[in-house]
């Protein structure tokens, strides 16, 4: 489903982009029943329930034409939530002074789960702070990255 994953960004992503939200990721669990694609999308002012109702409303247009998706699946489109997922360099940058989780897809320093402080980015490292210690990962090598919510924030 990875090369279908970029397929589907290659879709959506222009159509969320032109209705003036950020589409921060998709995740496609496909079941012999109903699979589940999801959206995430977001703008600065925040994400309300009509928003997702007008993209998801987009999005089905789409999917009715395209018919990207093999089988039966519900189509979810959400607001990114406070642990956010991050993917792209400009993410981290955004997000630097933020705590995240990050799991990469080989072991770095014979790790593969870290969790700091994100302290930006350096062409394309992502630079987090774990325990004291600067910590240097490719973002090809990044398999999922989210933020940590900060609940005492104010």
């Amino acid at each position: 489903m990875a090369r279908s994953l970029s397929h589907l960004w290659e879709l959506f992503e222009p159509v969320v982009k032109g209705m003036g939200y950020e589409l921060i990721e998709i995740e496609y669990h496909p079941n012999p029943n109903y699979g589940v694609l999801r959206l995430y999308i977001d703008k600065e002012s925040g994400i309300e329930i009509e928003d997702c109702s007008d993209v998801s409303h987009q999005i089905s247009a789409i999917l009715d034409v395209e018919d990207p998706v093999p089988g039966k699946f519900n189509l979810e489109v959400s607001s990114p939530g406070m642990d956010r997922p991050l993917r792209r360099l400009e993410d981290f940058q955004r997000f630097t002074g933020e705590v995240v989780k990050v799991k990469t897809g080989m072991a770095f320093d014979g790790q593969r789960n870290f969790k700091g402080r994100l302290n930006g980015i350096d062409g394309d490292l992502v630079i987090i702070e774990c325990e004291n210690k600067e910590v240097r990962l490719p973002v090809t090598a990044i398999d999922k990255a989210r933020l940590v919510p900060d609940f005492d924030k104010k």
